[in-house]
């Protein structure tokens, strides 16, 4: 069995290997929903913006978030350049700035600095659960992909991402607010997951695979681009992949990673994304 390079932070662009490049082994499903992706991790400031209002006023905490946005930004860098490598209609600036200006959620607008979670613990609850799929879905990539180049970039974004994860965490259990009870974590992350479904990702699906030249014939609706990324973005994973994302969230939300209902979600969520990639 091949074991997987095991990626510290900090690389940069100039890391990753290009000119292992092999057009041949480009699954023109994953170039989709790669694309769709480099625009959403792209957008990472807008986030950094956001959080850094929920959290004004702890510096120590702010500087871990523009790290984090950073990372997060040069991950849609990486993503994109690959994508246009892999397609050289695609243009991952152009397709970027048709994505922000059709997609900027109503909290990012806003200067209020309380966390549209209901609190600090929720808002990283939040994110949390976030990061716990990006880590997930870029190792299933990994996994999948047998192209050279994008294999090294989703091995180094899902180590990037699994170390949000912790750092979030860690953010979570430093708050000197009251703690949130276990039903209300589980509220919290249920209500993000479900917000999978909402304009992000299938606009970005939608901006990233269909030329501006072709938006008055090819109108945007987001149910049907909600599906076609669910489609392209879920082949990838196996049951393993979803038992990790679950046991992440899990833990997240106060409940044993290990236990039943770990084992049960696990068991959900792989039926219903079998369901929905049928």
């Amino acid at each position: 069995m091949t074991v997987a390079p095991v990626y510290k932070q900090g690389w940069t662009m100039d890391d990753v290997h290009w000119s292992l490049f092999d057009p041949q082994e480009v699954d023109q499903t994953l170039l989709c929903a790669i694309k769709a992706a480099a625009l959403v991790e792209y957008n990472a400031p807008d986030y950094v913006t956001y959080l850094k209002r929920v959290f004004a006023g702890s510096q120590e905490t702010m500087t871990a978030l523009e790290q984090w946005g950073r990372e997060e930004s040069q991950h849609g860098r990486a993503l994109g350049r690959w994508a246009e490598m892999a397609d050289p209609t695609f243009k991952l600036e152009e397709a970027f700035v048709r994505f922000r200006k059709g997609y900027t959620p109503a909290h990012f607008e806003g200067g209020a600095e309380a966390s549209v979670r209901g609190s600090r613990r929720g808002e990283m609850v939040a994110r949390c659960v976030v990061e716990s799929g990006t880590s997930s879905y870029y190792t299933a990539i990994r996994d999948a992909t047998e192209e050279p180049v994008l294999k090294e970039i989703a091995g180094r974004v899902a180590a990037d991402e699994y170390r949000h994860y912790k750092m979030f965490y860690d953010i979570l259990n430093a708050q000197t607010e009251p703690d949130i009870g276990f039903w209300t974590r589980l509220k919290i992350a249920i209500g993000r997951v479900r917000e999978s479904d909402d304009d992000e990702l299938a606009y970005a699906y939608y901006c990233a695979n269909v030329p501006p030249e072709k938006e008055a014939i090819t109108p945007y609706k987001r149910k049907k681009y909600s599906r076609m990324s669910a489609h392209a973005s879920m082949t990838v994973y196996h049951r393993r992949h979803i038992q990790k994302l679950v046991q992440m969230v899990v833990k997240v939300v106060g409940a044993n990673p290990h236990g039943w209902l770990a084992n049960m979600a696990g068991a959900l969520l792989w039926r219903r994304l079998q369901s929905r990639t049928a």
